[in-house]
């Protein structure tokens, strides 16, 4: 089991750059695979980012390639979210979300075990 507790949302302007951070409980941290979700108002929840266990691989959703970076640090059971070049349209609660093994996409919903409540992020033009 792993309990996992996102923060660093907040209120930035267009051009504006957050760093997420998700917080795991566990001595197993390093056991699991990571990603990022996000779910605007009204629209389904969506991939933003996976990362594997030792951190060897990353995966990102086309519209974030280039303007998100994912990463993590198994020695503080954390992973985080960098980024940057925010627009409005990134206006969402991010959730993170930890799974066991490599097999599938690293980019579907249902491949992920276990989900932090989100920390929302407000993009203003």
């Amino acid at each position: 089991q792993v309990q996992l507790v996102e923060s660093g949302g907040g209120l930035v302007q267009a051009g504006g750059s957050l760093r997420l951070s998700c917080a795991a409980s566990g001595r197993t941290f390093s056991s699991y695979a990571m990603a990022w979700f996000r779910q605007a108002p009204g629209k389904e929840r969506l991939f933003v980012a996976a990362i594997t266990n030792n951190g060897g691989m990353t995966y990102y959703a086309d519209s974030e390639k280039g303007r998100f970076t994912i990463s993590r640090d198994n020695a503080k059971n954390t992973v985080y979210l960098q980024m940057n070049s925010l627009k409005p349209e990134d206006t969402a609660v991010y959730h993170c979300a930890a799974r066991r093994g490599l097999t599938g996409t690293q980019r579907a919903q249902s491949e992920y075990g276990y989900w932090g409540q989100g920390t929302q992020v407000t993009v203003s033009s």
